[in-house]
């Protein structure tokens, strides 16, 4: 795959993962009333938050792992099942556990775990690894400037596509989400064995 090839796939796979959608009506909520300069505000914190995640994960990989004697594989198989079960959940739109949400801004709530969570994390890494650090972190920072203006005009796109068509884009994503999970896990498997 190309340099350029490599950039679309993994800044697409990563606006996927991140699904910057489903915090639309979440977002939205919690910045009723705010002027837009406020929400912008907002928007940037959330991406800060996530973004910082991301970029401390992937240029710190190797270390982490090395302090806590972990293997690339064992996190592929480990995070492929986590990533999976949120696809699952997305998908049916069923909750397994509860979350807890910490007394925080919306930004932050947003930014992690709606963002980056663990799923994100694990693309990351998987995809350091499979194309380079370079590769992913112009994807990150491209995914992230999506992520950005989903959120910047989320009242807009709310209006527009409405619940129902945020909701099944929802649906399909977390699909995609637990697609590239079983991608995953068949790598670290086969890493594995």
């Amino acid at each position: 795959m190309d340099v350029l090839g490599a950039i679309l796939y993994t800044t697409l796979a990563l606006i996927i993962i991140l699904d910057p959608l489903l915090s639309v009506p979440i977002f939205v909520s919690m910045t009723k009333g705010k002027s837009d300069r406020e929400v912008s505000r907002e928007a940037g914190i959330a991406i800060g938050v996530a973004g910082v995640l991301m970029y401390v994960f992937l240029f710190g990989n190797f270390v982490i792992f090395e302090t806590l004697g972990i293997t690339l594989a064992t996190f592929q198989v480990a995070g492929g099942i986590f990533l999976f079960i949120l696809g699952m959940q997305e998908t049916l739109g069923i909750t397994i556990g509860t979350m807890r949400k910490p007394e925080s801004s919306a930004s932050v709530i947003i930014g992690t775990p709606l963002l980056c969570g663990p799923g994100t994390i694990t693309t990351v890494l998987l995809f350091a690894k499979e194309f380079g650090i370079p590769i992913v972190a112009i994807a990150s920072a491209l995914s992230l400037a999506v992520c950005w203006l989903t959120l910047r005009y989320a009242s807009l796109i709310q209006r527009l596509l409405g619940e129902t068509v945020t909701d099944v884009m929802g649906k399909v994503l977390g699909m995609l989400v637990a697609a590239i999970a079983v991608k995953i896990i068949v790598s670290g498997i086969q890493a594995l064995v």
